[in-house]
């Protein structure tokens, strides 16, 4: 546990066994809330940190693990805190507001928020289009194409998976392009400058891959882009562009002329 973490378990036991004694005490699942929203306020856990588990919560709070269970559970609806499966809870991120209008490079606009960018490269292959692909860009059926499935982390959090199938004729080199080091985005930007975009979001509930590739909670819905761009006449790419529900959203804002 680092120093922040420490500081507020500190103060998490200091209150250990006070709330429920009194008739007008909160409930003890508000009371858990409250000191860690209190540790969160005054700068004790910061965005990142690990917070007490649900088993230090029932010794230190002298409560039932159905009681540390609905802390943490609106603690996290309440987007204050995250829970990854397997690893723990955390102190969650400012929600990230995401450009929709504009096309820009998601690892600028990680950095740009002051926090680091890395990206898993899951898949990068050529194949022929399917009956299936060859509508998303609107080419006959075998046709060469490239298939890539990427996980862009905000910090330690996975905040975008990219699945974007792309015209190999356009961009013969992207089967060869390392996207840990540049993003599908600024490489095809660079040898295919866009000429028209087509957006489209939706909101749904994540099949069993997006939830495990995301780290979703249970029940966690995501927000899903469509994005097709064309350049020099030629629609070049169709991506899928999945976010978490409850730790992203999406804005844009334009000027009208008079």
């Amino acid at each position: 546990m680092n120093p922040h973490a420490l500081a507020a378990s500190r103060k998490i036991d200091a209150t250990n066994g006070t709330a429920g004694k009194d008739d007008r005490s909160p409930p003890r699942y508000v009371a858990i809330k409250q000191s860690i929203s209190d540790a969160v306020r005054d700068g004790q856990l910061k965005p990142g940190d690990r917070v007490p588990s649900e088993s230090e919560l029932v010794d230190r709070f002298d409560v039932s693990r159905m009681t540390a269970n609905r802390a943490l559970r609106e603690l996290q609806a309440s987007g204050i805190i995250v829970r990854r499966a397997g690893i723990g809870s955390f102190i969650a991120e400012p929600r990230p507001i995401g450009q929709m209008i504009e096309i820009r490079n998601i690892a600028e606009e990680i950095r740009e928020r002051g926090h680091d960018y890395r990206a898993r490269v899951v898949q990068n292959s050529e194949e022929r289009a399917t009956a299936e692909t060859a509508p998303l860009l609107g080419v006959p059926i075998g046709t060469r194409l490239f298939h890539s499935v990427i996980i862009h982390h905000e910090a330690e959090f996975p905040i975008q998976l990219e699945e974007r199938f792309v015209l190999a004729s356009v961009a013969p080199d992207y089967g060869r392009i390392d996207f840990t080091q540049r993003t599908p985005n600024e490489y095809l930007t660079r040898i295919a400058p866009l000429e028209r975009v087509e957006h489209r979001v939706s909101a749904m509930m994540p099949d069993a891959r997006t939830h495990a590739m995301l780290g979703l909670a249970d029940g966690e819905p995501v927000l899903r882009m469509t994005r097709r761009t064309w350049s020099r006449g030629r629609l070049v790419s169709h991506a899928w562009l999945t976010h978490p529900g409850t730790r992203f959203e999406l804005s844009a804002a334009f000027s009208i002329d008079d």
